[in-house]
């Protein structure tokens, strides 16, 4: 199988669950016959630990005598600055609670004729054995977990259980079950400790036959053909009458409400799709086999549709946090946060060229919703207009509150830029143009760059001060320093873009020239683009990020084709980045970087560090560290997109085909791809040659390239390269011959 996965035993851990969700309620599934467990998620539920009401230090007053400092050889100056706080974690995401259905001992080991399945298509998870049968979708069409078990005679005791893997002993916990003619209705409320918040569970039980009893905190069913369980969590301080939750929920059984969701999933899951050669033989695989062949084209193709789909299905009311939108433990890594710097945008990368939409538009609610407290930060850090992201985000606050001194996150200024080009690569593949909300924030980005960028270098440019590479330092210098190459990057994007975009605004012509007066980039004694453009600072090639290659993905300003002597130099960044701690997202950024730069065997060896570093649990959810540890969804997520990066690449004027290959997978297909010039694009290639098919929504005119081992074998306008003619409408077939 392709578009699925399947285990011939339950899930005895919750990493190991299968997964489901709308982008609002997630449901983990364990699929045991005799304790049939589904923990249920949501996006909201962040645990209050005091950090909710934080607003970032008046600091401003001390910005100037800082770049003074800075700019004077003070290598520690920022140590202080903002110094001496606490560090405050933004308040922790958690799971509600487990809907349980209980018939006795559970199975622990695979057993003949037991099978646990996720349709990726549909996004039913089932599980079946001898009789029993389970099936559990979360509803995109009515936003409830359903959840149906069928045994005859069926006898099963059934609860809402909140106690789960670091749940507060102080949890404020009250039920309530009320009997109805065809089964019950359950209601599980939970308060914070100290807080007037908390969340309400309901769940709307249906029983086909047999007889139904309260029994301890929920009820007990006996002899029954069927059980429906509905459920729906609800957070916030006023505690609702679980009547009117109840009455919300829809009373259809469950192949009606899969019939209503199944349309809405599938006609999103199914617009891109990524098949291999040779893949066949271990398609039918389970997945936690096929994880013990890393090098096996079954796997790659299962991953990429897994990615996908967890990718769509964790995005909606905000985008994928680090472990998705699930969790089964209380005491997730990070606060199970949104990691801002690296990890957000890394997950969502495949968003706009593998055609999910809704994954970008879950991006822009966070980015709106936010949007007023970026402000904050700019005015209370800076003394600024425009807006500054921060590094970490619960999804509620959008306040800078992470101080400290080996991460001087509140000190990086990148940040909008970075979180507004996904927005602009989707406004580039629909319409060409961003449209007039995404122009604004364009503009607000700019005008902080106005204020910020006001002091100059010995030679009278413009020096970015202070300054911070996401997670890295100088080896001769603290954190903090002056013209780290991603902010370099970011304000020279963030003033051109919005001069582009905003052509008539009063500084448009002002952000040109300010742009113009940013700092070269700097290639350093290692002939490698240096991390900081500032002389005397010695780099840390060892460390996960890569941030100062921000130029070359996803911004595209240093290319192949248009800076080769720049693009050389990153190259020899690459070469020298260590892997530090082996961090999956560290290793796929390097893949996605290195495809940019048509390095093939780059590619190959991040996604061989990825795909053999046991680093993807049986539910093909992935893990932060190898060997399994700490539940995170960078890799998961981010694969997709260094699959798609190795074979097409597009800018608006731009198309580039089969730039890095990797070697292990030399045939296949791609379909389904958007363009940010407007096509959609379908592509086949092996070692014989490639064809590819576009289908241009609108008018184009497109520089088309194409990797090393490739080249075109129709004449374009009698010699290559040469622009690509695109009408609206009609479609081109481009072939490819081997070289």
């Amino acid at each position: 199988m392709i578009d699925g996965t399947w285990e011939p035993c339950p899930a005895t851990r919750w990493e190991d669950a299968f997964l489901s969700g709308n982008g609002r309620h997630g449901a983990m599934v364990h699929g045991d016959p005799g304790d049939d467990r589904v923990i249920v998620n949501h996006h909201s539920l962040v645990r209050p630990n005091g950090s909710e009401a934080l607003a970032p230090p008046e600091l401003a007053d001390g910005l100037g005598p800082l770049q003074d400092a800075l700019l004077s050889g003070d290598t520690t100056a920022a140590e202080s600055f903002g110094g001496g706080r606490p560090l405050v974690w933004v308040q922790p995401f958690h799971p509600a609670f487990l809907t349980r259905v209980r018939r006795g001992r559970g199975l622990h080991e695979a057993v003949a004729g037991y099978r646990r399945e996720v349709d990726f298509t549909t996004g039913e998870v089932t599980a079946s054995y001898e009789a029993w049968r389970s099936g559990v979708f979360v509803s995109r069409a009515d936003d409830v977990v359903v959840q149906h078990v069928t045994d005859p005679g069926l006898t099963a005791d059934v609860t809402l259980d909140h106690t789960l893997p670091g749940a507060p002993a102080q949890l404020a916990v009250g039920r309530s079950t009320v009997l109805t003619p065809d089964g019950a209705r359950l209601a599980l409320r939970v308060g914070y400790p100290g807080s007037r918040l908390g969340y309400t569970g309901v769940t709307l039980a249906r029983v086909d036959g047999g007889r139904v009893t309260v029994s301890g905190e929920g009820i007990r069913i006996e002899g029954a053909r069927s059980l429906t369980l509905t459920t729906r969590v609800v957070r916030g301080a006023d505690r609702p009458d679980p009547g009117e939750l109840w009455a919300a929920l829809p009373g259809e059984d469950y192949a009606t409400l899969l019939d209503r969701h199944r349309p809405l999933h599938r006609a999103a899951y199914g617009r891109a799709s990524l098949t291999l050669r040779d893949a066949a033989p271990e398609r039918e695989l389970c997945g936690s086999e096929l994880l013990r062949t890393p090098r096996s084209p079954a796997l790659l193709e299962r991953l990429f549709a897994a990615g996908r789909y967890h990718l769509l299905s964790s995005s909606g009311m905000l985008p994928p946090r680090l472990t998705g939108l699930w969790t089964g433990d209380w005491d997730t890594a990070w606060s199970g946060a949104f990691t801002t710097n690296a990890n957000l945008n890394l997950q969502i990368a495949s968003a706009a060229p593998a055609a999910l939409p809704e994954v970008t538009d879950a991006h822009a609610a966070l980015v709106r919703k936010q949007w007023a407290d970026w402000r904050d930060n700019a005015r209370a850090l800076f003394g600024a207009r425009g807006v500054v992201a921060p590094s970490h985000t619960d999804g509620e606050s959008g306040h800078t509150r992470h101080f400290q001194r080996a991460y001087p996150l509140h000190l990086w200024t990148a940040g909008a830029d970075w979180l507004l080009h996904p927005l602009l690569e989707q406004a580039e593949v629909t319409t060409g143009a961003p449209d007039a909300a995404l122009t604004g924030a364009l503009v607000d980005v700019a005008l902080f760059y106005e204020d910020f960028l006001s002091r100059e270098d010995p030679d009278g440019r413009v020096a970015v001060v202070p300054s911070y590479s996401p997670e890295n330092r100088p080896a001769n210098a603290s954190w903090v320093t002056v013209n780290a190459t991603m902010d370099i990057a970011a304000a020279r994007h963030a003033l051109t873009t919005a001069a582009e975009h905003a052509p008539g605004h009063p500084s448009a012509d002002h952000w040109r020239a300010l742009a113009a007066r940013l700092p070269d980039y700097l290639v350093n004694e290692d002939g490698a683009l240096a991390e900081w453009a500032w002389p005397g600072l010695r780099e840390t090639y060892d460390h996960r990020h890569l941030s100062h290659l921000y130029p070359v993905w996803p911004l595209d300003s240093i290319n192949p084709y248009d800076t080769p002597e720049l693009s050389a130099a990153a190259h020899r960044a690459l070469e020298l980045r260590g892997s530090e701690n082996d961090s999956a997202h560290g290793h796929l950024h390097h893949a996605l970087i290195a495809a940019r730069l048509r390095d093939p065997s780059r590619v190959s060896a991040a996604l061989d560090a990825v795909l053999g570093g046991d680093f993807f649990h049986d539910s093909l959810m992935s893990a932060h560290y190898p060997s399994r540890d700490v539940y995170n969804a960078d890799a998961a997520h981010t694969l997709p997109a260094a699959v798609i990066e190795s074979l097409v690449q597009s800018a608006p004027g731009r198309l580039v085909l089969l730039p890095a290959v990797p070697a292990a997978y030399p045939a296949g297909e791609l379909r389904g791809i958007r363009t940010r010039f407007g096509a959609h694009l379908d592509l086949s290639w092996s070692e014989d040659g490639a064809t590819a098919v576009l289908r241009p929504t609108r008018d184009a005119r497109v520089d088309l390239r194409t990797g090393d081992g490739f080249a075109l074998t129709e004449t374009l306008a009698g010699h290559l390269p040469a622009p690509l003619e695109l009408t609206a409408g009609v479609d081109r077939v481009l072939t490819l011959g081997a070289r």
